[in-house]
């Protein structure tokens, strides 16, 4: 289902689409989880053209299907906002600067590998990379635990069921070694139990 999006045409939409996700893309380091979170502060903060509940759900299947999630988030939001043409922009705006950065990095790279600046260059990025990474996890989590996402330790606030899901997700994870794709599914098929079961 498209967006009607007030004051906007169709290849208006397509383009600021293709643009922004062009934009992150270029100018994204630290992978898939880090760009979902800048995608989010673009297309729900600043676009306001979906919101954050339904942001995190798109995240959610981005994630559950295979592929890179930047992509696979790119192509669910780009079909969200503007159907299958909206899939297209996003896709292709996500994946075209990767193409042309990384087939140049790996020439530079091939080439002047050994060269001392190019490694400190390199290792300098690490602590950058895992805090873009760790404000992707936070926001997720925040996102998840608490009620519109307004961090407030009171226990109407706090999405009980989410934090046991996510506890029973991190042993299953961690304890039992079970693949990440089972224990999505698992995770999905308890909320649907779950909700009908209460009946919501």
């Amino acid at each position: 289902m498209e967006l009607n999006i007030k004051g906007a045409s169709k290849g208006q939409i397509l383009k600021k689409l293709f643009l922004s996700t062009l934009y992150l893309s270029a100018f994204t380091f630290g992978g898939g989880y880090v760009i979902v979170t800048l995608m989010k502060t673009k297309f729900v903060d600043q676009y306001h053209w979906i919101d954050e509940e339904e942001m995190l759900d798109l995240v959610a299947i981005a994630q559950s299907s295979p592929g890179a999630i930047a992509v696979n988030s790119a192509t669910f939001v780009g079909t969200r906002i503007a159907g299958p043409g909206g899939a297209v922009a996003a896709t292709l705006g996500c994946i075209l600067p990767s193409c042309i950065i990384v087939t140049l990095l790996a020439y530079i790279y091939t080439k002047y590998r050994k060269m001392s600046l190019l490694q400190g260059t390199l290792t300098s990025l690490r602590p950058a990379v895992v805090a873009m990474i760790a404000k992707a996890g936070v926001t997720i989590l925040v996102s998840s635990f608490f009620i519109n996402g307004a961090v407030e330790l009171f226990r109407e606030n706090i999405c009980i069921r989410m934090v046991v899901f996510f506890t029973a997700a991190l042993v299953l994870l961690r304890k039992f070694k079970m693949n990440p794709i089972l224990v999505m599914v698992l995770c999905g098929v308890a909320n649907m139990l779950f909700c009908a079961a209460v009946g919501s």
